[in-house]
């Protein structure tokens, strides 16, 4: 061989290794690369291993650059816009790249940004594979999913991919979402999959529009195909036997377990917990509680909402104060449990408590607060809670709207109530019912059958509630012909079978207008046997009309069915000396010492710069009780210059005519307007709630403070509200 020949061989051997050399360091690199984008924690780190590929001339390396998109679109860190700067370099992205940059998109909940992308791939020419529509699908929002939904489940077909079982999963995830229940099961029957997966996101889908017993059933046809569940599926069921306290299912989900034919897990413990919880068995629940290993806020919370549930509320609360956190969740729970057992006062003291933990509510608990202070008369609160809910954001919805009518209603604010129900952006059957009652309890009878009428024009269908106000509303402007009417068309126009409070109302409205034979031919009539409220409203009746006879028979039903209620007796007592009836009066007296009834004590709440105060009859324990009593004196004074005289025909006592002005004097309601007269500036309503029927002396002296002082007031009793405005009363003085 030639030197020439050799030198040309060397240089040529010393190019090739070069090459394989270079080759060999460039390979390296690229796999240290590829390796550093896998330990990226943040985007700060992704941005300089970015900077080095272009440093090193790697960037346009198709394996990097699709690590770097990669990583922006899956990692919980990653950055969608420079996710898109990155795609925005390649020339010929891969479907791989196409669909990871949409499953990016729907992971930062930009479903339409991912359908966008989606559509951009179509116009560029490339193909979905089987990967495309679950990453596209599964990322919809509901208002997505009704706008594209059909057009994109038309692309499955076109693409062939409507047999793939993911794609099925995410259709029938997708048609759920909507709302489209039917349309999510037609996927579901066509797919004829053991694939457990899909039964699970049919389940999922019926639990989301609350049809709960559709899910039980698949889970039985599930059981029958002889398909083994998984953890996910048994806690749907659980979660759907929680609702429909349905515990035989309950009981054969928990049975999987114990036959170790699924293995435990927290989420499906807390599950059986709330389950046995939801149907009463707080020794089942408790039991599971007690032996599981470890426990989240999720475990202890339908604890405390069992025990409250069941009325054990100061049990519930043990649980509750045990808890190292607590979420909106369990605070809501724990409120819920007050009540439910009338202890509105501890409601609201544990509300404020929430507040000082930072916990932040959601609307559900501002609709159990604004419950809470309905029930209080609490005006000034609920206003403070409106606001509360307005600052924070809180979602407003429909049930937060119908709240705010009710409290706004119960502490006698008719015209908040009708604004409240004007501003609300979408409004229910309850909203209508709320107003009607709400319209009928305050004495606006004919307000709320005109609210009525504009029910029935808007094509909603009353209910059982709705006639009780409208029956409401017709004995408050003492409509009797128009009250048979209504209680006729319950019936005969929407197949409403009345109850026993439809019935009572129809007593009610009779009795008020004096037909007291006919009301008691009512309730021989009714087709159940008449309870304690329905004789209470004959009994009201005989009263205000003086009818000894029927009063007494009245009574007699209603201590038959309630022996202790010694209100009846009271009354009765009442009825006995307005008549002057003194010998059966004394009878009557002497029957209540020997069986032991006593009067339950009056009692009125009143609240005052946001803090509800409680006087009971001849109170002495309020911190300004000098000062009320005084008060209390001067009005008296005021209100005989101006024409009053104690009325104390209702006083049943062997005493003097001046021991009978002084109890008269130290009643409940007294002592809450003297109150209110001495903490409040001229003009400000008095609003005040009472658990027994005003008297007859204390209705007299209302009505004279709303004329001498030019002050409203508001009593809402046990039986009804009474508006006093200038000298008069909404009831028109029957109650």
């Amino acid at each position: 061989m030639t030197t020439s020949l050799l030198h040309k061989a060397h240089t040529q051997f010393q190019s090739h290794y070069l090459h394989l050399t270079f080759s060999a360091l460039h390979s390296s690199t690229l796999k240290r690369m590829a390796s550093l984008f896998e330990t990226c924690k943040s985007m700060d780190q992704l941005k300089q291993i970015h900077s080095h590929t272009i440093k090193t001339g790697l960037t346009s390396n198709p394996v990097l650059q699709n690590r770097i998109v990669a990583s922006c679109c899956t990692c919980e860190w990653g950055d969608m816009k420079y996710a898109r700067q990155m795609f925005d370099t390649l020339s010929e992205p891969s479907v791989f790249i196409w669909n990871t940059m949409i499953k990016g998109y729907s992971r930062i909940d930009f479903p339409e940004n991912g359908v966008s992308m989606y559509l951009e791939m179509l116009s560029r020419n490339f193909r979905p594979d089987r990967y495309t529509f679950p990453f596209l699908l599964k990322g919809f929002t509901r208002d997505i999913a009704l706008e594209r939904g059909k057009e994109l489940h038309c692309h499955v077909v076109k693409y062939g991919f409507d047999s793939n079982v993911f794609v099925q999963n995410s259709l029938v995830h997708m048609y759920s979402l909507c709302g489209w229940i039917d349309m999510a099961r037609g996927v579901f029957d066509l797919s004829q999959t053991s694939d457990v997966v899909t039964w699970n996101v049919m389940m999922s889908g019926y639990n989301r529009i609350k049809k709960f017993i559709e899910s039980i059933k698949l889970f039985d046809e599930m059981e029958r195909k002889g398909l083994l569940p998984t953890s996910v599926t048994l806690v749907l069921v659980l979660s759907a036997c929680s609702k429909l306290k349905d515990l035989d299912h309950g009981k054969r989900v928990h049975k999987y377990v114990k036959e170790c034919r699924v293995e435990p897990s927290l989420m499906f413990e807390n599950a059986l917990i709330d389950m046995y919880a939801a149907c009463g068995k707080m020794d089942l629940a408790l039991g599971i509680f007690q032996n599981m290993k470890t426990r989240d806020v999720i475990s202890w919370t339908p604890i405390v909402a069992g025990f409250a549930n069941v009325g054990e509320v100061d049990l519930a609360r043990k649980y509750f104060d045990q808890m190292l956190e607590r979420d909106y969740v369990s605070w809501t729970a724990m409120i819920d449990g007050y009540l439910r057992v009338n202890r509105f006062k501890e409601a609201l003291a544990l509300f404020r408590e929430m507040q000082t933990s930072n916990i932040k509510p959601d609307e559900f608990t501002m609709v159990s607060v604004l419950t809470a202070c309905a029930h209080l008369g609490a005006l000034e609160l609920g206003e403070w809670i409106k606001t509360y809910i307005d600052k924070n954001k809180i979602k407003n919805d429909v049930y937060v709207g119908n709240a705010l009518i009710d409290m706004y209603f119960k502490c006698g604010n008719v015209e908040k109530a009708q604004r409240i129900f004007k501003e609300m952006p979408r409004i229910d059957k309850f909203t209508w019912t709320a107003m009607i009652l709400g319209l009928a309890i305050n004495g606006q009878g004919e307000e709320a059958l005109d609210m009525f009428s504009e029910m029935l024009k808007a094509s909603i269908a009353p209910d059982d509630i709705t006639y009780i106000g409208v029956l409401c509303a017709c004995t408050h402007t003492g409509m009797v012909d128009m009250g048979r009417k209504f209680f006729i068309d319950m019936t005969s126009k929407h197949a409403i079978e009345p109850n026993v409070a439809h019935y009572g109302c129809m007593v009610d409205l009779l009795g008020r207008a004096g037909h007291l034979k006919e009301a008691h031919e009512v309730i021989k009539n009714m087709p159940m046997k008449p309870n304690s409220i329905v004789w209470s409203a004959l009994l009201g009746a005989c009263r205000v009309h003086k009818d000894v006879e029927m009063a007494e028979m009245a009574a007699k039903q209603i201590l038959e069915l309630e022996p202790e209620n010694g209100a009846v007796y009271v009354l009765l007592c009442n009825i006995y000396a307005a008549c002057k009836k003194w010998e059966n009066l004394r009878k009557l007296r002497q029957l209540m010492v020997d069986r032991g009834i006593k009067k339950t004590p009056g009692c009125s709440l009143i609240e005052m710069s946001g803090i509800v105060h409680e006087f009971v009859a001849g109170d002495q324990s309020h911190p300004q009780s000098k000062e009320i009593y005084s008060k209390l004196d001067e009005m008296t004074r005021d209100l005989k210059f101006s024409g009053y005289s104690p009325d104390t025909s209702e006083i049943s006592l062997d005493v003097g005519e001046e021991d009978k002005e002084t109890a008269l004097n130290r009643h409940s309601e007294k002592l809450a307007i003297a109150f209110a007269l001495f903490n409040s500036g001229p003009g400000v309503t008095i609003r005040i709630v009472k658990n027994l029927r005003m008297c007859v002396d204390c209705h007299r002296v209302a009505k004279l403070v709303s004329k001498v002082y030019n002050r409203e007031v508001i009593v809402r009793d046990k039986t009804r509200f009474h508006h006093f405005r200038h000298g008069s009363c909404s009831c028109k003085d029957y109650w």
